[in-house]
């Protein structure tokens, strides 16, 4: 707890929501830093609050007459970024060009008709291979930057 409180919270969470919020001109409000709600919860002992893989025990408990057990029992779920949807869209030319079996052959790190399979099936929806594309293009982005190529250290 003191880990995320000093360093994921601060340094994490706290700067993207602040970055998030000016950026569309909201006043966001976080009800559960609240100073009084903090110090209660800190006093708390921890199998008030976590017990084995279950976390936010009392929280569930309090909530439970008000919030559908589909969200409190719900898996985690993140904000990720459409990176498929990116690559199917708007980037798709970016990705023709930066993973064309020219460019992806004088890199020499991977095999060109490899590369253009995976657009090709990503493209046409068979497989979703956004994360794998996402991290072919921007190594291939680096790799054009920094100029490495197989055998060749990457100058800086």
């Amino acid at each position: 707890m003191d880990l995320d409180l000093s360093v994921f919270l601060v340094e994490d969470m706290l700067v993207k929501t602040d970055r998030a919020s000016m950026a569309h001109s909201l006043e966001t409000r976080v009800p559960f830093l609240d100073p009084v709600l903090v110090e209660f919860a800190l006093s708390l002992p921890t199998t008030a609050k976590v017990r084995g893989l279950s976390k936010k025990r009392l929280l569930r408990k309090a909530l439970r007459p008000y919030v559908p057990s589909e969200v409190l029992d719900g898996s985690k779920k993140g904000f990720s970024i459409p990176v498929a949807a990116w690559l199917r869209g708007d980037l798709l030319p970016m990705v023709r060009d930066t993973l064309a079996p020219s460019v992806v052959r004088r890199q020499g790190f991977f095999d060109p008709a490899a590369v253009t399979a995976l657009v090709d099936a990503h493209v046409d929806g068979t497989r979703d291979y956004g994360q794998q594309l996402w991290s072919l293009l921007v190594f291939s982005l680096w790799c054009e930057r920094y100029g490495a190529v197989l055998g060749e250290p990457a100058v800086s």
